[in-house]
């Protein structure tokens, strides 16, 4: 697969990356509030990186259902301090997931090397310019409709047809800006506006869009998610292990190569055999 450019080094993509997801927010559905302070997240990132960790993706600003929007200041003053320590502290690879141009500036400044932007580029029409000056690496995530109705705008109904136009219309955003398609990795945002149905077709379908879009890595984000809740009589996310792994698993042999979730240590363990038996 060669390898994906983000500010600083380059990622090489022969075996399945594992990003693993740090909230620095106080509403995540999964673990809101738990890494909110620095040394708490400076023990849990110590803990990523030996349970087999090639990214550490930091979040200032909760995307689940019901969650509401922070300003730009109050999202930096939580994931700026935390990415700085990080980096201060350990070599490995940092990505920020935010939609926001100043949030992007302000943490490729205290040592993000990545940007995970959930919009594609729709949120902020300034955030090409700045992922193409700051020369990060950049994940172009589906989504449909405002922050707001993220998870309540009426699915697509031809949910390929939706996620493979959306990427080309990112794609060539980010091209007309100047960033270079070595830069750019792919998510088709499961969850994000999709019936269950969909969801499932996505993940055991992925290889369409793979074949559609050959010059760019795509990451994948199924971790604890609801959907897989669902299919297991309700399972809380704490209960969604299995799940995650399974979902996983399916994306990979379909030739996914970036993993986003919050179990690093099982998820790094089973990558390492599916990679092998590859």
């Amino acid at each position: 697969m060669g390898m994906w450019q983000i500010l600083g080094r380059e990622l090489s993509l022969e075996k399945t990356l594992v990003m693993a997801i740090l909230n620095v927010t106080p509403d995540s559905f999964s673990d809101g509030g738990r890494y909110f302070a620095a040394d708490e997240a400076l023990r849990r990132v110590e803990q990523m990186i030996a349970e087999g960790a090639d990214i550490i993706d930091v979040g200032g600003e909760s995307s689940r259902p019901g969650s509401k929007p922070v300003s730009a200041d109050e999202e930096n003053s939580r994931v700026v301090p935390i990415i700085e320590a990080i980096a201060k502290r350990f070599d490995t690879p940092i990505s920020v997931d935010t939609y926001k141009s100043a949030v992007a500036q302000a943490a490729a400044g205290a040592g993000a090397a990545i940007v995970n932007d959930i919009s594609a580029f729709r949120f902020d029409t300034v955030m090409p310019e700045t992922v193409a000056e700051l020369k990060t690496g950049v994940v172009l995530m589906h989504s449909r409709g405002a922050f707001g109705t993220l998870h309540s705008t009426p699915p697509a109904d031809d949910i390929f047809d939706a996620v493979s136009r959306d990427f080309h219309r990112a794609i060539d955003t980010a091209h007309a800006a100047g960033i270079a398609d070595q830069s750019i990795a792919l998510d088709v945002g499961i969850g994000f506006g999709k019936t269950l149905d969909q969801n499932l077709a996505l993940i055991s379908g992925i290889g369409r869009l793979i074949k559609a879009f050959p010059e760019y890595p795509f990451l994948i984000g199924t971790s604890r998610k609801s959907f897989i809740g669902k299919l297991l009589d309700g399972a809380r996310p704490d209960q969604r292990l299995e799940g995650s792994l399974a979902t996983a698993i399916v994306a990979v042999r379909s030739g996914v190569r970036i993993i986003r979730t919050h179990d690093i240590k099982e998820t790094s363990a089973a990558l390492k055999v599916v990679d092998a038996l590859s």
